[in-house]
């Protein structure tokens, strides 16, 4: 399972250059709107020093993390909704990303051009999401046209669709993101059949500055915008595009220095990473051998045979039981007959709901 991030926001807001630390690659990062025309694509290693250990545990001389990947969208603009700047083409790449990663401008900079014409995080933040919006309700509003047609010559299951679009088309006409709706699992499945633009759980980013980020509160702009979040069912974080950038530019240990030098407790963009698979509820196992120590995402929630399917569609097929080592216990005894003999290893079966850092082996016949 490969998480999908779209990274968002207005124009210079900063999104390249954080593509740009994320995967060492060189997008053009320039001080104008619509630099990137064609949305970049990069995937990104999952930093997990768990991975580490199940490779020393098992002497792996192949270690495959689990991964992310981040698709580098276009700036959006006042009206995209309705085809200003490159509105239309972008608004569609979003709708085809799992997460959005929205990248707010935080940081004043005389020589990189505000396209609002001052800073306003907040402000900028709900530029975007109403143009998400103005989107959804046009899409909702052709979807429910669809239904109502179908109720009035008497389809009971249109009639109970259009209400679920009745709801829907008052939150957003109300300003409310899909997101915030509540709907339940029954109200989703038509909803989540369109893919709608606000629906999608959203990381929001406040690029700051290399003062900001040192403080160890958060100033009053950053404070509204973490609400923002909060007040969505969404997520919130603080890092400087600019220094993780000149991070990304150096080996380990300068990094270890570089960061140590600014009093952060862990580079932004790990923070960024695991900030997105919090939102989406991910949660990663493990598979350890003489060949390879790898990790693998799930949803939180997943059974084992869920689990196993990730691995290879055949180990869900023929499904056996799961061998399960939770990985303190086989940090802690130091090898996996350690943990056997000391009567630690569990055998589960189908059903088991798989826990984060588990260290998994699968037994399957097909």
């Amino acid at each position: 399972m490969a998480l999908q991030c779209g990274i968002i926001g207005l124009p210079n807001a900063g999104k390249s250059t954080i593509f740009n630390a994320l995967t060492a690659a060189q997008v053009p990062a320039e001080s104008y709107p619509f630099c990137t025309i064609d949305p970049n694509t990069g995937v990104v290693a999952v930093p997990d020093s768990r991975l580490d250990q199940v490779a020393a545990i098992f002497k792996s001389p192949k270690i495959t993390p689990t991964v992310v990947e981040f698709v580098d969208i276009a700036g959006l603009v006042r009206g995209a909704s309705k085809g200003e700047g490159l509105g239309n083409k972008f608004l569609g790449r979003i709708r085809e990303v799992e997460a959005l990663v929205h990248v707010v401008r935080c940081f004043e900079d005389p020589d990189v051009t505000h396209v609002e014409g001052s800073l306003d995080p907040l402000r900028d933040a709900e530029l975007v999401t109403t143009e998400l919006l103005l989107k959804d309700l046009e899409t909702a509003g052709r979807r429910h046209q669809r239904v109502q047609k179908g109720a009035r010559t008497g389809d009971k299951e249109a009639a109970k669709e259009a209400l679920i679009w009745d709801r829907v088309l008052e939150g957003l006409d109300q300003g409310r993101t899909v997101r915030s709706l509540d709907l339940d699992e029954n109200q989703l499945e038509p909803v989540k059949r369109l893919d709608l633009l606000t629906e999608k759980p959203v990381l929001y980013v406040a690029n700051v500055d290399e003062e900001e980020i040192q403080r160890s509160d958060r100033a009053d702009d950053i404070k509204a915008l973490f609400a923002l979040a909060e007040s969505e069912g969404n997520l919130c974080i603080r890092l400087c595009g600019r220094l993780e950038h000149e991070l990304s530019l150096l080996d380990q240990a300068e990094q270890l220095e570089f960061i140590e030098g600014y009093g952060l407790p862990e580079p932004g963009l790990d923070k960024l990473v695991h900030a997105a698979y919090r939102l989406l509820g991910y949660q990663t196992f493990f598979t350890g051998g003489p060949v390879e120590a790898r990790a693998w995402t799930v949803a939180v929630g997943a059974t084992a045979q869920e689990a196993a399917g990730q691995v290879h569609t055949d180990m869900a097929r023929g499904f056996i039981k799961a061998e399960v080592y939770p990985l303190e216990v086989l940090t802690r005894l130091g090898s996996e007959q350690a943990v056997r003999d000391a009567g630690l290893a569990r055998q589960e079966g189908k059903g088991y709901l798989v826990q984060d850092g588990d260290v998994i082996f699968f037994k399957f016949n097909v």
